[in-house]
C-alpha cells in the first residue's frame, strides 16, 4: 500500500522500508513506520530538484555518487532541529550551582572542557557559555583558566548557523529572558542579534555523527547530550552511552534531556545524582 500527498506524489511501502533502512545505516535515526508524511515534506525538494519522483531511485543515487554531497543534504533535510535557549532550564541551573562547584572543589584539573553532542543551530553551547559567565560572576577568581565547549552536530547546514552566532528576535524569544539578552547580545543594524565575542570564543563547533568514533574529541568533564537519543534504536543508545562514558574524567557528568533516563544496564557505569532544584546527572563511576 502507498502513501499519498495531496498533489498526487506517492511513496511505495518498499521504498519507505529502504529509506528507513539508509538513513538508520547513515545516521542512526529510527524512523518510525508511520513517518511517510514527515518523509515527504522533507524530501520533495531534493526529489524536485533531481527530477526524479521515488525515495528508492534517491537511496539507489547516493550509492552511486556517495562524494556528491547527497548523502549530507538528506541527512541536513532529515535532521530535527526544534531547540530552544535554556531548554528545561534546571539542568543549566544545576550545572551553575552543583556540578561546577562541585567539579572544582574535587580538584579537577582546569581548565574544564564541556561537550554539547547535537548542538543544532548553536542555543544550547551558547546557553552553556552564559552558565558559565554567570558562575563567573557569581564566584569570582574560582576559575583559574578559560573552560571551553565542544559543539558537535551531524548537519553541516546547522552548524554553519551555528557559527554566525546571529538570530532574529523571535527565536530568541524561544527561551532566552530580556535579562540574558542584554547581557550577552549585541543588536545590529537589521535587527538580528549577535552573540557577543567572549561567549562565542569559548564554543568551538565541529561536524560529528554520533554513530562515528568520539576519539577525536578528547576528554571532557560535563557532557549534555540531550533530546536526541530518543531518536536511536535502544542498541545504538546504550552504544552512544557506553562511549560518552569513555570521553569522560573522573568525576565527570552526563546531562540527559527531562524526558530521557539511563538504561539500566549502564547504571554500573554512572552514579545518579539528583540536584536540589530536583534535576538529574549522571556522574562517572
Amino acid at each position: 500500500m502507498a502513501y499519498s500527498t495531496e498533489d498526487g506524489f506517492q511513496i511505495t511501502q518498499e521504498d519507505y522500508q529502504q529509506f528507513q533502512v539508509f538513513l538508520q545505516d547513515a545516521c542512526g535515526i529510527v524512523l518510525g513506520d508511520n513517518k511517510q508524511y514527515l518523509v515527504a515534506n522533507r524530501m520533495r525538494r531534493i526529489l524536485d530538484e533531481l527530477q526524479i519522483n521515488s525515495l528508492g531511485l534517491l537511496v539507489q543515487r547516493i550509492g552511486q555518487s556517495p562524494r556528491s554531497g547527497l548523502k549530507e543534504s538528506v541527512i541536513n533535510a532529515m535532521t530535527t532541529n526544534e531547540t530552544f535557549w535554556f531548554r528545561d532550564a534546571l539542568p543549566f541551573d544545576a550545572l551553575r550551582d552543583v556540578i561546577l562547584p562541585q567539579l572544582l572543589a574535587d580538584g579537577v584539573p582546569e581548565p574544564l572542557r564541556l561537550w554539547s553532542a547535537a548542538c543544532s543551530s548553536g542555543q544550547e553551547p551558547y546557553s552553556l557559555s552564559m552558565i558559565i559567565e554567570e558562575f563567573k560572576r557569581k564566584y569570582p577568581a574560582t576559575l583559574r583558566r578559560e573552560p571551553s565547549i565542544v559543539a558537535t552536530d551531524i548537519s553541516s547546514a546547522v552548524l554553519n548557523a551555528a557559527r554566525q552566532g546571529c538570530y532574529d528576535r523571535l527565536s530568541l524569544r524561544r527561551g532566552l529572558s530580556d535579562g540574558r539578552l542584554a547581557q550577552f547580545f549585541d543588536e545590529n543594524a537589521d535587527r538580528r542579534y549577535s552573540i557577543k565575542p567572549a561567549i562565542a570564543a569559548r564554543v568551538d563547533f565541529r561536524f560529528l555523527n554520533l554513530l562515528d568514533s568520539f576519539a577525536v574529541l578528547g576528554t571532557f568533564d560535563v557532557v549534555f547530550c540531550r533530546n536526541v537519543l530518543i531518536y536511536f534504536s535502544a542498541a545504538r543508545k546504550q552504544d552512544i552511552l557506553r562511549r560518552i562514558r569513555a570521553t569522560l574524567r573522573p568525576g565527570g557528568c552526563l546531562v540527559l534531556g527531562a524526558s530521557e533516563s539511563l538504561p539500566i544496564d549502564l547504571k554500573s557505569l554512572y552514579q545518579i545524582e539528583r540536584a536540589d532544584n530536583g534535576s538529574t546527572f549522571y556522574r562517572a563511576s
